[in-house]
């Protein structure tokens, strides 16, 4: 597996061109094409004054034409980033909302590069969860970019995490274009005698597929310290390793109890230190 096709979210958000930047190297270092794609939402508000149509407020020409600027200056602002690379690169403009148009656009991309939400930012409530949104619905990895930090380069020292599940093994698979650059990938398993599903030697199965995909990989079996969830222990353990990227699994188990006892996935996705791959 390679990455031939990249798909980055683009706006007016102050951390755009961090993403662009990353986006914009892996697209350059994995040969891979690069689409910058940016919303204006017009679709949406069409079909709502049509439904409401005798009780509706109809958008102003203004209001149209500054969302359109704003999407116009976001694919500028993406161009200007994407061109001094050396990438093969479009952009596109579309009228659906982000949370649809990603999730479609992101069926013809290998990996779809987004920000991780910043709760200071003013906006609606659709794009405090489009991260986790798309990790659970595009049906593609997503990589999350932090909003806090710069992060030029994810090939040194890759963590994944390694739990035996669906989801692990999906992000697993779907990051090894990652893996196989990185100078060094960490696979941890939390707690290993309380999982019933990582055999004898807990990681050693997954290690020796990876290393059957050149990926130089060691594994290290942790304990989830007293007063740590794992997601906390998590982003401590890629902290103090020096990790440049983290690769996991979104929503292992049902998503209901994730959201009320306050999971792995949610955890991470609020308090990330570091470039996330996710897949579901």
């Amino acid at each position: 597996m390679s990455y031939k096709n990249i798909l980055v979210h683009a706006d007016l958000s102050p951390h755009a061109a961090h993403r662009y930047a990353l986006a914009s190297q892996l697209a350059f270092l994995h040969d891979a094409h690069l689409v910058g794609a940016a919303f204006t939402g017009l679709a949406v508000e069409v079909y709502r004054n049509a439904a409401f149509a005798y009780g509706g407020v109809m958008l102003a020409a203004e209001d149209v034409q500054r969302v359109k600027d704003h999407a116009g200056q976001a694919l500028a602002a993406f161009v200007a980033a994407a061109g001094g690379t050396g990438a093969s690169y479009e952009r596109r403009l579309s009228d659906d909302d982000a949370e649809t148009g990603l999730v479609l656009q992101a069926r013809y991309a290998d990996l779809l590069v987004v920000s991780q939400s910043d709760p200071a930012l003013n906006g609606p409530d659709w794009l405090r969860s489009l991260p986790e949104h798309l990790a659970l619905h595009s049906g593609r990895p997503v990589l999350l970019v932090p909003y806090a930090g710069r992060h030029a380069r994810i090939d040194q020292h890759a963590l994944v995490a390694w739990d035996g599940s669906r989801a692990a093994t999906r992000a697993v698979t779907d990051a090894l274009p990652l893996l196989r650059r990185s100078q060094r990938v960490t696979l941890a398993v939390f707690n290993p005698d309380h999982q019933g599903t990582h055999g004898e030697q807990p990681g050693a199965d997954i290690a020796l597929y990876l290393a059957r995909h050149g990926v130089r990989v060691e594994v290290s079996q942790q304990r989830t310290p007293a007063g740590l969830d794992i997601g906390n222990a998590l982003l401590s353990l890629a902290a103090d390793c020096g990790a440049d990227l983290l690769v996991m699994g979104a929503y292992g188990h049902q998503r209901w109890r994730e959201i009320v006892l306050g999971g792995v996935t949610r955890r991470v996705l609020q308090s990330m230190t570091l470039p996330v791959l996710m897949a579901h």
